[in-house]
């Protein structure tokens, strides 16, 4: 077992938390849950693995997470940070554990964690998608959540990042409704972070590889492009240049909702806000 906490944020998560606590059980010394106020079965599933539930009055991901840190007061020397809808495998779990023991006094402070991505059942390989990583795991006193409404990162304060050699599992039991409810409030949540970031400078933000990367593209290219041909745009990268369509129907489900449905609506609400901003200046 790790010298290792996981915290995992919860709300109306009756279909995915109970493969999440399973999957990170065997090397984990603490699990904490950090729950909305679920209204369905999530508390009840917890409770019965005889874990550490707290609930907070959801504001951001980054705000929940931070109460979550601040709550459960961590004395293990790793953190991990999990969604619900995420699960490590035997073999990630096993990696981790290694890792976390041999660089107790090492300058590697973080784990980037590799995952394959279900959308409809089906785990997709191409588009760009494959491999989704993220920092999550980190020592207790060399890391911190960044304070943004989306797309919020681990930073580390010193040391730098291995990253997983075995794949953890992205995959949500929920259905396509619930995936279009989730990212109708991420699209609103996209907008405030456009506006709060998107002159801002990152002030030398010890990002990840990846991250620093996405998040370049992001806002120095993909938001310098014409609102509303950029979602095309998008489309056009994931689905033919990045080979989305090997991923057959599910692939061109996907890509088509990421760009015209999500993207396209991030643009649209922006469009909306700046709008609303004119009005109110022409009175």
């Amino acid at each position: 077992m790790a010298d290792l906490t996981t915290i995992i944020l919860t709300y109306n998560e009756e279909k995915n938390i109970a493969n999440a606590i399973n999957s990170v059980l065997p090397i984990s010394k603490r699990i904490v849950v950090i729950d909305s106020y679920s209204t369905d079965r999530t508390i009840e599933i917890v409770k019965s693995f005889g874990i550490e539930v707290y609930q907070n009055e959801w504001v951001n991901y980054s705000k929940q997470y931070q109460y979550g840190v601040n709550v459960a007061n961590i004395d293990t020397q790793w953190v991990l940070r999990l969604d619900a809808d995420e699960r490590l495998t035997a073999k990630s779990a096993e990696e981790i554990e290694i890792l976390c023991s041999e660089n107790k006094n090492t300058e590697i402070n973080g784990i980037i964690v590799r995952f394959t991505v279900t959308f409809m059942g089906k785990n997709l390989k191409y588009g760009g998608i494959y491999p989704f990583r993220k920092l999550l795991i980190y020592k207790n006193d060399k890391g911190y959540i960044e304070d943004r409404n989306m797309d919020e990162h681990i930073i580390l304060t010193e040391g730098r990042s291995i990253e997983l050699k075995n794949d953890s599992l992205h995959h949500d039991f929920k259905d396509l409704s619930a995936w279009i409810d989730k990212h109708n409030k991420y699209s609103s949540r996209e907008v405030v972070d456009y506006f709060e970031n998107i002159n801002k400078l990152e002030n030398g933000i010890k990002l990840n590889k990846s991250a620093k990367i996405k998040r370049f593209v992001k806002f120095k290219i993909y938001y310098k492009l014409p609102l509303g041909t950029r979602a095309h745009l998008y489309y056009i990268y994931r689905y033919y240049f990045k080979l989305g369509f090997l991923d057959g129907k599910e692939g061109k489900i996907f890509a088509f909702l990421q760009a015209y449905w999500y993207r396209f609506l991030v643009d649209a609400k922006i469009y909306e806000q700046n709008l609303m901003v004119k009005k109110k200046y022409e009175k």
